[in-house]
């Protein structure tokens, strides 16, 4: 089965035992609604991209771990685009989750895939106990305080807050976890690979301030223009295009020289390498080439 397959299925596991006999049904939908269909899922692909590298022995946990990043991911969207944040209409080319469905279950449904992120964990790493304490501390750790996408949502409500510190807690944060949690999965220590995931992580937020500022909406399918109109630090707007596109390549470059020793180490760096331009809108990609 192919990585995106893998992802797919893993997801849809999740949400088919969230909502099985007794869920609310329209919770249940909005749920389902938030994480299907998706987009790249870069994160998910992430893990299952560090496990391959460290020798996905047990790809059960694998699928698990890149299935509850990309819960946690899309859970931070639905909460992002609340009114009290961003006020967003549309994610994904659709309706958003409170547009579509109202801002009580907006809440709530963000609130409930962090938690099926959880019990995606725990039931993934049956066959192998000893996996599941780091792959739970790992998704706590992204999720909570004092630096996970929680803190990384708060930074928007301080009077004064340092770029990259918002980045990491933002954004880099997720692609940490997704590095540690593919390691954790497949059996390897996850520390060593939270600079990898967090610089990658910085890289991704970097371009997106770049998206933000460059592209139109029906590109992206999500408004544009967000960070000037909100008054939110971005790379754009603190460096100029060409600074950001000079601090896209450093980290890209930081990230690779931090991946740790593994067997599949070479064919990893090759996948980021290839991937990395895919950030970008094409005509930014070509002139940063």
């Amino acid at each position: 089965m192919d990585v995106a397959a893998r992802i797919e299925k893993a997801l849809e596991t999740a949400l088919d035992a969230a909502g099985g006999e007794g869920a609310p049904p329209r919770l249940a939908a909005a749920m389902r609604y938030a994480v299907f269909p998706g987009g790249a899922r870069i994160r998910p692909r992430l893990a299952l991209s560090v496990a391959r590298a460290c020798g996905d022995g047990d790809p059960a946990a694998a699928d698990a771990a890149a299935a509850a990043i990309e819960l946690l991911h899309c859970a931070s969207l639905v909460h992002d685009d609340l009114p009290c944040f961003d006020d967003a209409d549309f994610r994904r080319s659709k309706p958003t989750v409170h547009v579509a469905y109202g801002e009580p279950l907006a809440v709530l449904c963000g609130d409930a895939l962090i938690v099926l992120a959880f019990e995606t964990v725990a039931r993934g790493a049956t066959a192998n106990p000893a996996r599941l304490a780091p792959l739970v501390l790992t998704v706590a750790g992204a999720v909570g305080m004092p630096g996970g996408i929680a803190a990384g949502q708060a930074w928007e409500c301080e009077p004064m807050v340092d770029l990259a510190e918002y980045h990491r807690a933002k954004t880099g944060v997720l692609f940490a976890a997704a590095a540690m949690a593919g390691a954790a999965a497949a059996g390897h220590e996850p520390a060593p690979w939270r600079i990898f995931g967090a610089r990658l992580g910085e890289a991704f937020q970097v371009a997106d301030d770049i998206r933000d500022a460059a592209c139109t909406a029906a590109e992206i399918g999500k408004p544009v223009g967000q960070d000037a109109t909100l008054g939110r630090r971005s790379a754009v707007l603190d460096l100029g295009m060409a600074g950001a596109l000079d601090r896209l390549d450093r980290l890209i470059e930081e990230a690779l020289a931090a991946v740790p020793a593994c067997p599949g180490a070479a064919e990893l760096k090759a996948i980021v390498r290839k991937q990395a331009r895919g950030f970008l809108p094409k005509e930014l990609a070509r002139e940063a080439a």
